[in-house]
């Protein structure tokens, strides 16, 4: 899907706040509350606009400690990259896993209440998973730059 500049200017709206009503967004875009409903369905239904979300502050539901763990498999093997890409979904702790190249085969990024809950959450889950070589980990000091909008 190619876009104008009307739909970029419209993602960057959304981006910004999706509750925004579709009349409040016709005011900012100077179209008409239908053509702007028309491209939201557009962008919803090419997938560009994959779901509506409330960003939580991590800090106000007591869940700020944040840690990024490098994970090193013991092997390669397609059954145990699945195994252990199924299992570290099942883990709410983690909030963002990657496949990376390099030194490290997996970097989470880990959210919990503490260095206690760390350790447990590191004890208790994380090394249960089979096939885990080696982690390293490191902590937060300061969230210096945290977005989810997507420039265009």
């Amino acid at each position: 899907m190619t876009f104008d500049a009307i739909d970029r200017e419209l993602l960057k709206l959304l981006q910004n706040d999706s509750k925004q009503t579709n009349k409040a967004l016709s005011l900012q875009l100077n179209l008409s509350v239908t053509a702007v409903y028309e491209r939201i369905k557009k962008l919803e239904k090419s997938g560009i606009v994959k779901q509506y979300v409330a960003l939580v502050d991590k800090s106000k539901v007591k869940k700020d400690f944040v840690a990024f763990c490098h994970i090193k498999l013991v092997q390669h093997s397609q059954d145990y990259v699945v195994k252990f890409e199924r299992e570290v979904n099942q883990l709410h702790e983690v909030l963002e896993c990657y496949h990376l190249s390099g030194d490290y085969d997996y970097l989470l990024k880990v959210l919990v209440k503490d260095m206690k809950a760390f350790r447990e959450f590191m004890v208790e889950k994380l090394t249960k998973i089979d096939h885990i070589g080696s982690t390293h980990s490191m902590f937060m000091i300061n969230e210096v730059k945290h977005t989810t909008a997507i420039t265009l």
